[in-house]
């Protein structure tokens, strides 16, 4: 009975995605209309404050930056990864979000975001300093 159980639980789990070594994620080229900057609209539930901004930077080699700000900057770099037909983002942190784009919107973190031109200049500053592997064009 115990290994029905754990056998179960294992099927119902292997549909998550899951990181325990960031070196081994395997970068992949963002899809047609991906690469680019996207921010944060408006107040999200997902930030610590109405006033906090998201910022994510998908280079078209599959490099990602996810560039959060309030009081301070918290910027992760990252990888694009696919797996079956689902995008995520993986922090170099392990962080694991999914990544859904309809049109100039993205759904990402529990965020929604819009395409915009160029990063906020916090986040172009931390760039500055730590370059991507990889840059936009």
């Amino acid at each position: 009975m115990k290994k029905i159980a754990l056998l179960t639980v294992l099927l119902a789990l292997s549909g998550c995605v899951q990181v325990d070594d960031y070196r081994e994620v395997v970068k992949t080229p963002a899809p047609a209309g991906l690469a680019g900057y996207w921010q944060s609209q408006g107040p999200q539930s997902e930030m610590v404050s109405p006033e906090a901004i998201a910022t994510l930077v998908v280079t078209p080699e599959g490099d990602t930056l996810d560039c959060r700000q309030w009081q301070r900057v918290i910027a992760l770099p990252g990888k694009l990864t696919q797996r079956s037909d689902d995008w995520y983002n993986v922090t170099n942190k392990r962080d694991v979000y999914s990544v859904e784009r309809e049109g100039d919107t993205l759904e990402y973190a529990g965020m929604t975001m819009k395409r915009v031109e160029r990063p906020t200049q916090e986040c172009a500053d931390y760039l500055q300093k730590n370059p991507l592997e990889t840059k936009l064009p």
